[in-house]
């Protein structure tokens, strides 16, 4: 009897390119990049700049080395970068803002995602105390890497306080493709609220390299140096823009099936035993829950392996399941019937 394929439900990030963007890879026109004359890269670079609502677009190998760009373009070194203590720049990017961009993060504890304006406001400071750093950007995230959307009206809340002192914002947009979804809205009207955006080519929207960094000209201009001499400046890189390109456009389409069935997932789970799930958490791809003490967390694991599927063990109780195209409704029957199993 043939194996059963493995179903990979750890994060979007372990997508599979399409076929038709292997086909796009195998025939994308090339040039080298850092010379500028790559014809794929413009090309996924004008679309992005478009579709985010900014001037211009910076191709790059990774989020975290988008948001790091971001950094170290904004701010001079020991400024001060004001951000939610539950952001991924501060809990999943090995501290690199201290390194590379030489800066200070300051935090503020938020609410599911959501820091207020007013905490924001509190904690700007202008440099004119020889004592303070200087704020040098504050850092907003939509969608939250805890899986939920931050409504519109609090980013506009935090812009009007960053204009009003002149500091910049920057969007930590990996998954704001899928906030747009959720929201029901252009992108560009949740990036109309920062002056530089990341997002991800390579989560939910499949394309197996690459990120955007996109804001003005002149910051984009500033940027592109800064990515050749953190050693991103990369050459024949049409290869990697080209699904780029697909995943802007066919993949973004397609998003809204992966939050059904993350609802529909988070529905089927909280009718189990010893999981406790707030559905109400789930906006996007991504299903979060607690699991009871009585839960036998080694047993679980273990059935979900013998099932062929490769899951994040819980961390502290909390345990999450991420639905991408590669989830279809068949394997999230799967998915499904493993955790029942397991349960009892």
């Amino acid at each position: 009897m043939p194996e059963l394929p493995i179903i990979d439900v750890r994060s979007d990030t372990v997508t599979h390119p399409t076929r038709a963007m292997r086909e796009a890879m195998l025939n994308a026109e090339v040039g080298d990049d850092v010379y500028g004359d790559d014809p794929t890269v413009h090309r996924l670079e004008r679309l992005a700049a478009d579709l985010l609502g900014k001037e211009a677009a910076l191709f790059v190998p990774t989020g975290n080395f988008g948001n790091q760009l971001a950094l170290f373009t904004h701010c001079g070194r020991g400024d001060e970068v004001i951000l939610g203590d539950d952001c991924h720049i501060v809990w999943h990017e090995t501290g690199g803002a201290a390194v590379i961009a030489g800066v200070q993060l300051r935090t503020i504890e938020s609410d599911k995602g959501v820091i207020r304006a007013e905490e924001v406001k509190k904690r700007i400071r202008d440099g004119s105390d020889i004592h303070w750093p200087k704020t040098g950007l504050i850092c907003l995230e939509n969608a939250h890497s805890n899986g939920r959307v931050i409504p519109l009206s609090a980013m506009a809340d935090v812009a009007a306080v960053a204009r009003l002192h002149g500091v910049p914002v920057h969007l930590d947009g990996a998954r704001v493709f899928n906030a747009a979804v959720h929201l029901g809205c252009e992108v560009r009207e949740i990036t109309q609220y920062a002056d530089s955006v990341m997002c991800c080519l390579s989560k939910g929207l499949a394309a197996p390299v690459g990120s955007i960094l996109a804001g003005t000209h002149e910051f984009i201009a500033k940027a592109r140096r800064n990515r050749k001499l953190l050693g991103g400046g990369m050459r024949q890189v049409g290869v990697l823009a080209a699904p780029g390109i697909l995943a802007l456009t066919e993949m973004v389409e397609r998003l809204p099936e992966d939050h059904a069935r993350a609802q529909r997932l988070a529905e089927r789970l909280a009718a189990l035993p010893g999981l406790d799930v707030d559905r109400s958490d789930v906006h996007i791809n991504m299903v979060w829950f607690d699991l009871a003490p009585e839960v036998d967390t080694a047993k679980l694991m273990a059935t979900l392996a013998a099932a062929g599927i490769r899951a994040n063990p819980p961390e502290d109780g909390r345990m999450r399941l991420v639905t991408h195209w590669q989830i279809d409704d068949a394997a999230l029957e799967r998915l499904i019937t493993a955790f029942a199993t397991a349960l009892g």
